[in-house]
């Protein structure tokens, strides 16, 4: 093309013809030796992280709750108490609660809440009541009178009718009419004074703020243990989907290809007439026409599949989807024949090099390990704190809030000046050089997370593109395709380019930590007014998005670079970069078009095992209602699916994908290495000649 060749000029010189090139080379030398020994040095660091945090963590922290003393409900001593019980709910309604997550109130770890309402005064002269009354005491007050006990605030003043709710003895509120009710009462004297059941509304509220997170948590895992094994039914369906479609991609890629697009239209359209029908037939129905903004957030999904306003949302979304997908084949057609002969090449390196078809197994079980490294060492790290033990006093205290100890605290000058305080456990912190640095450590932890995750990655686009390579390089296929070329392309990877691998997926990983900072930057931001602050901001996050897109784009043609000949990863990126130059406007379209083809399979697999999971779990078609458990959320299957079935058709695909990239590189190199003449015939099969007007001469 007279464009591309003009830019010879600018992207550097094209590649010259070389008898002695038979593909990837065999001698070869260690490469970026120095970020090799970096990577090692802080994997080691990772390793020391992960045993600091598991010999000061305790995953209990966030599991169980806390009583006073900082002792774990339902846990050890405590075994046969797993319920935290409150003093004083009313207490709750402090804004303390929601700065140190703690009520400022008595608490104690208990065998079952209350059943019944009843006071202090009125229970101790009852011995029936009064043993029933000690269980919710924090210890045998013996023969101290009421006012005694009421002072060392050894018992609670009065008891509620409770129920258990996420390990915690909350009040047993209800309504009679518009009346608010605790125990079927209006009222209930709390040792002093009658008061009002809706006085304890405000406690609660506080008490439950930060632990709402937690219940949807709860009946998420709730929904996982009633849903798993028809979620590994859904993906194992997808991994059947997507080996089929490698396998016809095999043996009918032309046929396969127009068939997986105009199915894609298809499933398309079918949301777009599904919607549309719950669109009309919601018309006449009581509550359909409130608008999402109205509704606000809710932790049930299915609340919003009853309004209009969402299956008009969907029918939106998918209607530009289709039009845009539909608009890209109009203007690509004539590419996409191009890309169709690509995919066929790419479908007969993979025929000869099977094994890379379960390559991405090998992949997603290192960034299992790498995953769930990260994810527990977070955990401990963030439960490697100690409990901190503040001063709580219902009157007038200098000391007030100010940290304890417990122990001795009887004895302390705080509590000869304030009588009535109490030392009592707050939160989990401390002012160790260890627990200062805690903050820093998990930046480690993420970071490190990244260039790990990164590597694995980088490992396996290294390894695929050599023993691609080797397919293409071979003047003579299958005979001169080495034997077991994904085993030696990944012994070449890990022997030779651990310190290229590692350099790329550093660079990397920075450009990942600095939009996790940005993110967290946004997020601290939200009630601030100042609007130059916001544009600048979500400027820097679109910049930082382009920019990891590209250095993506470059690691992984600079990976292909490296696998073939050798060299360290910036030359590998150079050269990779100029020869893209030199034949850009075939990558444009081209390698794009190709990359557009390979989605919509996924999309595919996706959209036919959602659609399938949607009337499974939603359990809207009679065929499965019998067979469908019964969920808070039957949203989080559904999503899990989508998101594994992505995962699965990805992993697969994206061994097309590398195969692709590579042979594209190789065949780009081939045109400018070779002529079609006897002597230097050029190596893509005959199909692609064709499609690109070339020939070889005759010999």
């Amino acid at each position: 093309m007279p464009a591309e060749e003009g830019a010879y000029k600018n992207s550097g010189e094209p590649k010259k013809y070389d008898a002695s090139f038979k593909g990837p080379i065999q001698n070869r030398g260690c490469t970026d030796i120095i970020c090799c020994v970096f990577f090692i040095v802080a994997i080691v660091g990772y390793v020391a992280v992960g045993i600091l945090a598991w010999t000061h963590g305790d995953p209990r922290k966030v599991i169980y709750p806390t009583d006073s003393m900082g002792q774990y409900c339902g846990q050890g001593n405590l075994e046969k108490q797993p319920l935290l019980f409150y003093f004083n709910m009313m207490k709750c309604a402090s804004p303390m609660v929601l700065l140190e997550f703690q009520c400022p109130t008595p608490q104690v770890c208990v065998e079952k809440c209350p059943n019944r309402t009843m006071t202090l005064v009125n229970a101790y002269v009852n011995p029936f009541d009064w043993k029933e009354y000690k269980q919710f005491c924090r210890e045998d007050p013996g023969q101290k009178s009421v006012p005694q006990i009421l002072q060392e605030k050894l018992c609670p003043a009065y008891l509620i009718s409770s129920k258990p709710f996420l390990q915690r003895c909350f009040p047993s509120l209800g309504k009679k009419g518009e009346v608010i009710t605790v125990g079927d009462q209006e009222t209930f004297s709390d040792g002093e004074k009658t008061r009002n059941a809706k006085d304890l509304v405000a406690g609660m509220k506080n008490a439950t703020v930060v632990m709402e997170g937690r219940q949807v948590a709860m009946k998420i895992f709730e929904d996982y243990t009633k849903s798993w094994y028809w979620i590994l039914i859904c993906l194992l369906i997808a991994v059947v989907l997507s080996l089929i479609f490698i396998v016809l991609l095999r043996y009918l890629a032309g046929i396969m290809v127009w068939v997986m697009i105009l199915m894609v239209i298809a499933v398309i359209a079918y949301g777009i007439a599904h919607c549309s029908i719950k669109y009309v037939n919601l018309k006449d129905s009581a509550g359909s026409n409130i608008t999402l903004q109205q509704l606000g957030f809710q932790p049930d999904f299915s609340v919003y599949l009853h309004i209009r306003q969402t299956w008009l949302a969907f029918i939106i979304i998918l209607a530009i989807v289709e039009l845009i997908i539909i608009l890209l084949l109009i203007f690509l057609r004539n590419r996409i024949r191009i890309a169709v002969e690509l995919i066929k090449e790419a479908s007969r390196a993979i025929g000869f090099v099977m094994s890379s078809l379960f390559y991405p197994i090998f992949t997603f079980f290192l960034l299992t390990i790498v995953i769930a490294y990260w994810g527990v060492t977070a955990v401990f790290l963030s439960t490697s704190s100690e409990p901190v033990y503040k001063v709580f006093n219902e009157t007038e205290c200098s000391y007030a809030r100010q940290t304890c100890i417990p122990e001795n605290y009887s004895l302390s000058a705080m509590k000869a000046e304030c009588k009535r305080s109490e030392c009592l456990f707050a939160f989990y912190g401390g002012e160790t050089p260890y627990h200062k640095y805690l903050i820093g450590l998990q930046f480690y932890n993420v970071f490190l997370f990244f260039w790990c995750a990164n590597f694995v990655t980088a490992l396996g686009q290294m390894t695929l593109a050599g023993a691609f390579a080797s397919y293409y390089w071979a003047l003579n296929k299958p005979g001169d395709i080495p034997a077991f070329p994904l085993c030696a392309s990944l012994g070449r990877s890990l022997r030779y380019h651990t310190g290229s691998l590692a350099f790329g997926s550093l660079i990397l990983a920075i450009v990942q930590i600095i939009r996790v900072l940005l993110e967290y930057i946004d997020h601290k931001l939200k009630g601030a007014e100042n609007k130059f602050a916001k544009f600048l901001l979500c400027c820097l996050k679109c910049c930082f998005w382009c920019l990891e897109k590209f250095i993506k784009f470059m690691n992984r043609n600079a990976y292909i670079m490296v696998a073939i000949y050798g060299k360290n990863f910036c030359r590998s990126a150079s050269d990779a970069f100029l020869l893209l130059m030199r034949n850009v406007i075939r990558v444009v379209v081209l390698d794009k078009v190709t990359d557009f083809i390979l989605f919509l399979g996924k999309l595919l697999i996706v959209g036919l095992v959602g659609i399938f999971a949607f009337f499974f779990f939603s359990g809207q078609t009679d065929a499965f209602k019998g067979a469908a458990p019964s969920l808070h959320y039957y949203w989080v299957p559904i999503l899990t699916v989508l998101v594994g079935s992505y995962l699965i058709a990805h992993g697969f695909f994206s061994v097309y994908a590398m195969c692709v990239d590579t042979l594209f590189l190789c065949f780009l190199e081939d045109l400018e290495r070779n002529d079609g003449s006897s002597e230097r015939p050029y190596l893509m099969s005959d199909n692609l000649l064709n499609v690109l007007k070339k020939k070889n001469q005759a010999n």
